[in-house]
């Protein structure tokens, strides 16, 4: 389980990524519908905290 913020409204969100890698995954924000990618790029992500 990973803890990814919208860079539009800010809100934190839960995200389980289901198969492959998450650089290339898209997420859709819950609060104002808002697509962003998930980067495991330290300068542009947006993973707050990852849980087990």
């Amino acid at each position: 389980m990973i803890i990814v913020k919208c860079p539009k409204c800010k809100h934190n969100m839960k995200y389980e990524p289901q198969k492959g890698r998450i650089t290339k995954k898209n997420k859709r924000c819950v609060y104002c519908g808002y697509t962003f990618k998930v980067h495991s790029n330290i300068e542009k992500s947006r993973i707050i905290k990852i849980e087990k």
